[in-house]
């Protein structure tokens, strides 16, 4: 989460072309203002690709600069040698506090170890195929299909199915405004959440026992996150949530308690 100190934070975002889309960039740079300011913005391709014409229009509108990397034998890439000698170089410079790396090939694992091995956070921003080494080698990692859904969510206007200040809406998401006595119809019911999985609920457990508690069993939503985040490279936005305090609300197990602007959480199952 964002601290006092982010905004003097020097982030660096390195985009492999080939394998990340150029949709995802608003909200990825959006999420990056966690760590700091992303003042070194670089994309990596073969710019004679027409696939890549969406990553020309962006780097222009964004301040992007382009790397050039030709295709010297089919089948090789030589823009993942670049972009992590490029790393290496900001790196070993030592004036960058934190990385975004968009990409789902699983050839930067070693490249996101190593930066954290330096106690540099690393964000990875990749699709819901990336394989599990690069996800965990990241300080987090986000799906960009779900960072894209839940910002097209927020852009998109209401429609006359969703509840609006003359029509309330109650805990299930329907419209209860008008009884059914006179023809009201219930609005749509709002879009469910992802399940928690079995692996993500054993996380969140494991967390929470690991956590120092008070008399009462609560623990410091932000401790246990803070463990959490320690063991997994998980991020709340994977599930279609904003904040860690949505998740937890949102699973049976967990119940959460605010107290003098903290939230507290206990384990009741």
């Amino acid at each position: 989460m964002p601290t006092d100190d982010t905004p003097t934070r020097n982030i660096a975002l390195l985009i492999d072309a080939d394998n990340a889309s150029w949709h995802a960039l608003d909200p990825v740079l959006t999420v990056l203002a966690e760590l700091g300011t992303v003042n070194i913005r670089r994309v990596y391709g073969n710019w004679s690709k027409p696939g890549l014409k969406g990553w020309r229009d962006m780097s222009v509108r964004h301040g992007i600069e382009p790397q050039q990397q030709f295709d010297l034998t089919k089948g090789k890439n030589a823009t993942d040698m670049k972009m992590t000698i490029d790393a290496m170089d900001l790196l070993f410079r030592g004036r960058v506090q934190g990385f975004g790396i968009m990409s789902s090939d699983s050839d930067f694992m070693p490249l996101a170890t190593r930066i954290r091995q330096d106690g540099l956070p690393v964000y990875g921003f990749g699709t819901a195929k990336t394989p599990q080494g690069f996800r965990q080698a990241c300080s987090r990692f986000i799906d960009v299909a779900a960072l894209e859904q839940a910002n097209g969510a927020e852009a998109a206007p209401a429609t006359a199915a969703e509840p609006t200040a003359e029509t309330p809406s109650n805990d299930l998401g329907l419209t209860d405004a008008l009884p059914p006595s006179i023809g009201a119809k219930p609005a749509a019911a709002k879009k469910a959440k992802p399940p928690v999985d079995q692996e993500l609920l054993k996380l969140l457990i494991d967390a929470y026992d690991a956590s120092k508690r008070d008399e009462k069993g609560y623990v410091s939503l932000s401790a246990m996150g803070q463990l959490a985040a320690n063991r997994s490279s998980f991020d709340v936005r994977n599930y279609g949530f904003k904040r860690l305090s949505d998740l937890v609300e949102s699973v049976p197990n967990f119940q959460i308690e605010r107290r003098d602007g903290r939230a507290l959480v206990k384990r009741v199952r």
